[in-house]
């Protein structure tokens, strides 16, 4: 298939054209078009957790298939403002090289990057994996509230915070955080603040799958008011 690729600002800087017509294979998706321009345009790289794409106007996730014939562009933040942090849900593996990029800079002489794996015992049982469920929408916004709030407590500091859901094997992230700041000391106690603040106030539910096959929910946090 073909579509029309839109660059704008420094994405476009970073491809070297504004605009352009790509080739590819039928079936692709936007994340498959995010791979092509990486592997030919290694400038975008950086470039990702700023940008939004959008898909014959309208905006688009990574997952969304591409169009035959369709208008795709890359929007990097527009100049009012610095752009919204990263703090998502995601079904698939954490992309921690994006996590990462997405609050370093050259102000900022401290990134603490905090990954929180999948152990494979708990409570003297072996786990084979565990699966992540989520209140979507209300989940996404605590998110960004987390990350929204510690920002705005400390100069240049920027937050990525990005939470794994569905099947998560052992050894593998379930969430990660990301912390960039001018200094070490702000970045490690944000870096604790969010994980304390995520595990309080998001809505996201674990359950445990053990190796004998038996399976259990964790609930140990309560989420606001209780209704008893």
């Amino acid at each position: 298939m073909k579509i029309r690729l839109l660059a704008f600002a420094s994405a476009g800087d970073a491809l070297g054209a504004t605009e352009s017509e790509i080739e590819m294979p039928d079936g692709s998706r936007i994340s498959d078009l995010r791979a092509h321009l990486d592997r030919d345009h290694p400038a975008m790289i950086p470039l990702w957790p700023r940008l939004a794409v959008a898909q014959n106007g309208r905006i688009v996730k990574l997952d969304t298939p591409l169009e035959e014939g369709a208008e795709v562009a890359l929007l990097p933040p527009v100049s009012g403002g610095t752009g919204e942090p990263l703090a998502e849900l995601t079904d698939a593996p954490i992309d921690i090289q994006k996590v990462t990029a997405a609050v370093a800079g050259p102000s900022r002489g401290a990134v603490v990057l905090f990954l929180g794996t999948v152990r494979d015992h708990h409570a003297g049982r072996s786990v084979a994996k565990l699966t992540y469920s989520a209140y979507r929408p209300m989940a996404q916004e605590g998110l960004r509230q987390i990350a929204t709030d510690l920002e705005a407590a400390h100069q240049d500091l920027r937050v990525a915070i990005v939470h794994r859901l569905g099947d998560v094997p052992v050894g593998e992230p379930s969430v990660a955080i990301a912390i960039g700041s001018p200094h070490r000391a702000a970045a490690y106690d944000a870096s604790r603040t969010a994980l304390e603040r995520l595990k309080a106030e998001i809505p996201i539910w674990k359950r445990e799958h053990y190796a004998d096959g038996e399976a259990a929910w964790r609930e140990e946090e309560p989420l606001g008011v209780s209704l008893a």
